[in-house]
C-alpha cells in the first residue's frame, strides 16, 4: 500500500474546489451588485424562497414588468419575420436607454404597430372586396349579356338607384351595399349576383333549388384564377354566380343561404353602360388602394426596421433586467434592518474577484453600508464545475450525458480525450475514409467563427459541436488505417516490400498456392501481402479479436485504478482495503492472465490454443497442458490465480459491511469520541457507503448493497471483456464493407469499356462510401466507443450523481440569445 500512496492524488482531474458564501446586501445597493456579479458570472444563487409561490415574492412587479417588455419584443420579432426584414446581430452602439424609457417607448411602437396593422388590414380587405366587385361585374356583365331578356323594364332589373354617384360609400363596405339590394315593387324577373367558393358550389345550387322549390335559374361562370378571400385572406378559387328569381319571398330566402354559404352579394345593373360606368370607378378606386398600401407598407417597414436596428440590444438589456429581479426574489427580505440576504456557491478560486465587484457596486450605489462576504460551511454537497474549452468541452459534454459528476470526483472526461477517438478508430481503422473525415472536420474548424454566429439545423449543429472530436477519431481512424494498411479496402507498400512471397515461382498470384515468409517482418501495421490470401479473414480475425480483449482489458484497468485515486483523495480506505484490491485481483486473475497470454503468444509465434489453456484452467488446473504451455512454471501459476480469484470474491463481499456495523455500533456506544461536537460535514469524509445518517443505518440494506455490488463486478468482469469484441466485429464488418463497394462497384464498372458505366459505377461507388460508410458507419462506430466508455470504462470508477454548477451570468443570456 505504501506504493499506492506514494501516487499523486491526481488533483488536477478534479473539480474546482467551491465555496459556500453568504451575501448581505442593502437595499439600495443589492440591484446594482447583482448586476455585477451576472457579468461576472461565478456565482450561482440559492433559491432562499422556495416555500413562497412566485406571486408571493419581493420584486414580483418589476419581473412582471420585464416579462411584458420581453412579450413585446417577441410581438416585433414576429412582426420584423413577417416582413422578412432583415435584422442585424450586432447593432450599431447607441446611446444607453433607462429601463423605464424603454418601458415607454416599446409601448408607443407596439400601439403604432397594432394601429398600422388595423390599418392595413382594413384597407385590404377593401381591395379584396373591390377586386372580388370588379370580377363579378365582368363575369356577370358577360351572363346577363347572354341570357336575352325579352324586356328590360324596371320590374326585371334591380333599382338603379342602388349604384348612384355615392354607392361605393367609404363608410359602408361592398358586403352592406349587396345586403340592401332592392329591387321595383313589381312582381317580374328579378336576379341576384355574387361570388362562391368553387368547393361550396353544387351544396350551394342544390339548397337554392330546394328553398325556392325549383322557381329560380342558376347560372355560374368559373373566376379563372385564384381569388383572395376578404375575410380570411386565403387565395382560394371561387365561381362567380347569377340566380334569377321571381318575388320578395324568395330574395329573403336566397340571400339568407348566400350569407350562410359564406358567398358574397354585389349589385350588379343590368344596363352595360352603367356596368362599364361602376368598372371604371371600381378600377379608380383599386388604383387608389394600391397606392394607399403601398404608402401604408412602405411605412410599417421603415418603423420595424428601425425597431430592428436596435431589438438585440433591447431584448438582451430587458432579459438581464428580468434575470436580476429574479435572482433577487431568491434571496430574503429582512425587512427590519432593510436588507437583502443571499446565499450560494462560487469557485474558491473567484472570492477576490466577487468581493471587487461587490466593493465597487457599494461604491458607485454611495452607499453608507458595505455588502458583507463571509463563507460558511455547507450540509449538502456542492456543484460540480469543470473549467473546459472549446477543444475540451465537447469531451466533458459526452460524459455529463452519462451523469454529472460528483463534487471532486476523477473526471474520465481527460482519459475520454484519447481514449474515445482510439476505441472509435479502431473499428472504423481506414486512412483513405481518415482523410474525408479530416478533410471534414478542418473545414469546420476553419469556419468556426462563421458558423458559430449562425444557426444551424440540428444536425449541423451537433457536428459541429463535435468538431474536435472529430478531427481525433479522423487522426486517429488514419493511424488505425496504416496499422490495418487498408486506404477504401485497398492495400499500399507504404512502409517497405511484403515480408512474403510465393512459395513457387511459377505463381502469379496469392489465391494458388499460398505465401512463406522470406525476409523481416513489415516494419509498420500488417503486411500488404495478406490481402488477398486464403488465410487472410483468418489472420484479421485473429489479431483483432485479441487486440479487442487486450484493450478492453488495459481500459478496465484504468478505471479500476481511478476507483483507487478516487478512494485515496476521499480519505476512503475501506473501499481501497475491500474493494479496489479485490477487483484488481479477480480482474488481472483470469482476464489480465489472458491478455498476458496473448501478448507472450504474439512475442513466441507460439501455436498454443489459447481456448483450451483458459477453459481447462477451470476444469482442470492441474491436468497437463502439453503443447499448450508457453511459459515454465504456468501450470502452477494457473492454480494460483485461480485460488486468488476465488478468495477475492468473499473479500468484497463480506468485510466491509461487518465492519461498517462495527463503525456504527462504536459511534453509538460513545467508543469514538472524535465524532462527538463535530459538524455534519464530518460525515461527509466518510467513505461513501458509510455516508448513512447514524440512527438509518441498516446493516441488512448496506449488506444486499454490497453483495448486489460485488456479483456485478464478477458477472460484469466476464460481460464486460466480451463486450469489447465490438471492436473486433465492428473493424471486421468496416473492413468487408468497404471491400464489397471497391470491389462489386468500382473494379465492376472498371471492366467494362463503356464511359458511361464506368461513370455510374464511380457515382455509386461514391455515394456507398459518403453515405454508408463515412456516415451511417462513423455512427454506429461513435455509438459503440459510447457505450464501452460509458458502461465499461466509467462503471469501475463513476458516480455521476452530481450536478453542476450554473452561476448566475449575463453571458449565457447573450448566448440563449444568438
Amino acid at each position: 500500500m505504501k506504493i499506492f500512496d506514494r501516487l499523486p492524488p491526481m488533483d488536477h482531474l478534479r473539480s474546482e474546489k467551491m465555496s459556500f458564501v453568504q451575501l448581505i446586501m442593502p437595499v439600495e445597493s443589492a440591484h446594482r451588485a447583482i448586476t455585477y456579479l451576472g457579468d461576472l458570472g461565478l456565482l450561482q444563487f440559492k433559491d432562499m424562497n422556495e416555500d413562497k409561490s412566485p406571486f408571493q415574492r419581493t420584486f414580483v412587479n418589476q419581473a412582471k414588468r420585464c416579462a411584458e417588455m420581453l412579450r413585446k419584443l417577441r410581438f416585433f420579432n414576429e412582426q420584423i419575420s413577417r416582413a422578412s426584414l432583415a435584422v442585424s446581430a450586432r447593432p450599431a452602439v447607441q446611446p444607453d436607454i433607462d429601463l423605464e424609457h424603454l418601458e415607454v417607448k416599446l409601448g408607443e411602437h407596439e400601439t403604432e404597430l397594432h394601429e398600422m396593422n388595423s390599418n392595413s388590414e382594413k384597407l385590404q380587405q377593401s381591395y379584396n372586396e373591390l377586386l372580388e366587385f370588379k370580377l363579378v361585374l365582368l363575369k356577370a356583365g358577360s351572363i346577363l349579356s347572354s341570357s336575352h331578356s325579352p324586356a328590360s323594364s324596371p320590374d326585371t332589373e334591380l333599382d338603379e338607384n342602388i349604384y348612384h354617384n355615392d354607392a361605393i360609400d367609404d363608410g359602408m363596405s361592398l358586403l352592406e351595399q349587396g345586403a340592401r339590394m332592392e329591387t321595383s315593387n313589381g312582381a317580374g324577373l328579378r336576379f341576384i349576383c355574387g361570388i362562391i367558393s368553387s368547393s361550396k358550389e353544387m351544396m350551394f345550387e342544390r339548397m337554392l333549388f330546394r328553398a325556392t322549390r325549383g322557381n329560380m335559374f342558376f347560372n355560374r361562370a368559373p373566376a379563372g384564377e385564384l381569388v383572395t378571400d376578404p375575410i380570411s385572406g386565403d387565395q382560394v378559387e371561387k365561381t362567380i354566380f347569377v340566380v334569377f328569381f321571381s318575388g320578395e319571398q324568395a330574395k329573403g330566402k336566397i340571400l339568407k343561404i348566400c350569407d350562410a354559404f359564406g358567398a358574397s352579394c354585389y349589385p350588379v345593373p343590368e344596363d352595360r353602360t352603367k356596368q362599364l360606368q361602376i368598372i371604371r370607378e371600381v378600377t379608380s378606386r383599386l388604383s387608389d388602394l394600391e397606392a394607399t398600401l403601398d404608402a401604408g407598407l412602405r411605412h410599417r417597414n421603415e418603423a420595424l426596421a428601425a425597431i430592428g436596428s436596435q431589438i438585440w440590444r433591447w431584448s438582451l438589456m430587458v432579459r438581464k433586467e428580468k434575470a436580476v429581479y429574479d435572482t433577487l426574489n431568491m434571496l430574503n427580505f429582512d425587512v427590519t434592518k432593510k436588507c437583502l440576504v443571499g446565499e450560494g456557491w462560487c469557485p474558491t478560486f473567484a472570492i477576490p474577484q466577487i468581493k471587487d465587484a461587490l466593493q465597487r457596486a457599494s461604491l458607485h450605489c454611495n452607499s453608507q453600508v458595505g455588502i458583507i462576504f463571509h463563507e460558511l460551511d455547507a450540509i449538502e454537497s456542492p456543484p460540480t464545475y469543470f473549467k473546459t474549452n472549446k477543444f475540451t468541452g465537447a469531451f466533458q459534454e459526452i460524459v455529463d450525458a452519462y451523469g454529472v459528476a460528483k463534487y471532486q470526483e476523477a473526471n474520465p472526461a481527460v482519459y475520454s480525450v484519447i481514449t474515445f477517438p482510439f476505441l472509435f478508430a479502431v473499428m472504423f481503422g481506414d486512412w483513405g475514409h481518415g482523410i474525408c473525415l479530416l478533410m471534414g472536420a478542418l473545414v469546420l474548424i476553419a469556419r468556426e467563427k462563421k458558423l458559430g454566429s449562425q444557426k444551424l439545423g440540428s444536425f449541423m449543429e451537433m457536428a459541429f459541436g463535435g468538431r474536435y472530436v472529430i478531427l481525433l477519431m479522423a487522426i486517429f481512424s488514419i493511424y488505425c488505417g496504416l496499422l490495418y494498411n487498408e486506404f477504401f479496402s485497398v492495400p499500399f507498400h507504404i512502409f517497405g516490400p511484403s515480408a512474403y512471397k510465393c512459395s513457387d515461382s511459377s505463381c502469379s498470384d496469392a489465391h494458388s498456392t499460398g505465401l512463406v515468409k522470406y525476409r523481416d517482418p513489415y516494419p509498420f501495421g500488417v503486411d500488404p501481402s495478406w490481402r488477398g490470401s486464403r488465410s487472410e479473414l483468418p489472420f484479421l480475425n485473429s489479431l483483432k479479436m485479441k487486440m479487442s480483449i487486450v484493450l478492453g482489458i488495459s481500459q478496465m484497468n484504468l478505471g479500476i485504478i481511478l476507483s483507487y485515486f478516487d478512494a485515496k483523495f476521499h480519505g476512503n480506505s475501506l473501499d481501497i482495503r475491500y474493494q479496489f484490491i479485490p477487483q484488481m485481483i479477480f480482474l488481472n486473475s483470469l482476464f489480465g492472465y489472458l491478455a498476458l497470454l496473448i501478448v507472450i503468444k504474439w512475442c513466441n509465434g507460439s501455436q498454443a490454443d489459447l481456448y483450451h489453456v483458459m477453459i481447462y484452467m477451470f476444469l482442470d488446473p492441474a491436468g497437463d497442458l502439453g503443447e499448450n504451455q508457453l511459459f515454465w512454471g504456468q501450470k502452477q501459476l494457473q492454480i494460483l490465480l485461480l485460488l486468488m480469484a476465488l478468495v477475492a470474491v468473499p473479500w468484497m463481499l463480506f468485510p466491509k459491511p461487518f465492519i461498517l456495523r462495527k463503525l456504527n455500533k462504536e459511534r453509538f456506544q460513545g467508543h469514538s469520541y472524535r465524532f462527538l461536537g463535530t459538524s455534519e460535514m464530518d460525515v461527509e469524509s466518510e467513505p461513501d457507503s458509510a455516508r448513512i445518517r447514524h440512527d438509518d443505518f441498516n446493516f441488512s440494506e448496506v449488506f444486499v448493497h454490497q453483495m448486489i455490488h460485488s456479483i456485478e463486478f464478477v458477472l460484469g468482469a466476464v460481460s464486460n471483456t466480451a463486450s469489447y469484441l465490438r471492436l473486433w466485429a465492428l473493424s471486421l464488418a468496416h473492413s468487408e464493407l468497404s471491400t464489397v463497394f471497391y470491389e462489386k462497384l468500382l473494379l465492376l464498372a472498371w471492366g467494362y469499356d463503356s464511359l458511361i458505366i464506368r461513370a455510374v459505377g464511380l457515382m455509386v461507388f461514391i455515394f456507398a462510401t459518403a453515405f454508408i460508410l463515412l456516415m451511417m458507419e462513423s455512427l454506429s462506430a461513435f455509438l459503440h466507443a459510447l457505450r464501452l466508455h460509458w458502461v465499461e470504462f466509467m462503471g469501475k470508477f463513476y458516480h455521476g450523481d452530481g450536478y453542476k454548477f450554473r452561476p448566475f451570468s449575463f453571458a449565457l443570456l447573450a448566448e440563449e440569445e444568438d
